[in-house]
């Protein structure tokens, strides 16, 4: 069943048909990867607080996040979702797609949404990125090892987009840090210091965008260094937070758990 939406007017996935290819270039510029990032943020915003029982993806990946003709993005290939029980401890196998799963499945082996918040930040640096961000995800895990001083060097925000797209300017470069700064915060090694995806979606649908503290180009970030949700270090100055009160629709393919 996880092919069905490309039945339905779908041209592919995110990796497979553009993200990887030409099309990242041509078609995918940065108001459409922000687009695709809203996209995804709002299907599981409406799989984990506006389902009951909620449902956990469990799966989410580049390859499950289906592009319409328009770029809007839908979550698809529910094989592995799972419905979330308050009275259970919600024990499972390990499932998922590796450089994905969040870091504490293997040790505790329980399902819970902010499993979905990790793998979420991880397909949100990479539509950014233009490449898994790897190198990321490790320091997140390399916290009291020796290498993390150089780790959490500072690096420049523009150095970590694709290299292949111009810079982006105006009130696309605050969409821009303002969903790199969520996603930095869905990685975190701590379940419990990832926001929920309720929050990132609202943050995310914001109605206005703050003011850079800096030109965009000097914007640098640490790594590791983040203390409350979606705040952006840059050069010492906190960037402040987005305001805005919105709705949280639901962007699925046509696929329900099974």
């Amino acid at each position: 069943m996880s092919g069905i939406g490309t039945s339905f007017g779908y041209m592919g996935s995110v990796q497979g048909k553009a993200l990887y290819g030409v099309e990242g270039v041509t078609q995918l510029g940065w108001a459409t990867r922000v687009k695709i990032v809203h996209g995804l943020s709002h299907a599981l915003s409406y799989l984990h607080h506006d389902c009951s029982p909620p449902i956990v993806h469990r799966d989410v990946t580049v390859n499950n996040v289906l592009l319409k003709s328009n770029f809007e993005a839908r979550l698809s290939d529910f094989g592995t979702a799972r419905l979330i029980s308050v009275n259970s401890s919600n024990w499972t196998h390990i499932v998922g797609s590796f450089g994905y799963m969040a870091p504490e499945l293997a040790l505790t082996m329980r399902v819970t949404d902010k499993c979905d918040v990790y793998s979420f930040g991880v397909v949100a640096l990479e539509v950014l990125m233009g490449r898994h961000p790897g190198d990321l995800l490790e320091s997140q895990l390399s916290e009291s090892s020796q290498s993390m001083k150089e780790d959490n060097a500072e690096l420049f925000l523009k150095d970590l987009l694709d290299q292949r797209l111009e810079a982006p300017r105006n009130e696309l470069a605050k969409a821009v840090v303002l969903v790199m700064s969520l996603a930095l915060t869905c990685i975190r090694a701590r379940p419990g210091s990832r926001p929920t995806m309720l929050y990132v979606a609202q943050k995310l649908l914001a109605q206005s965008l703050p003011s850079l503290p800096l030109p965009f180009g000097m914007l640098v970030c640490k790594r590791n260094s983040y203390t409350v949700p979606q705040k952006m270090l840059a050069n010492g100055s906190i960037w402040r937070e987005a305001t805005g009160h919105a709705r949280v629709p639901a962007h699925l393919s046509r696929q329900r758990p099974r």
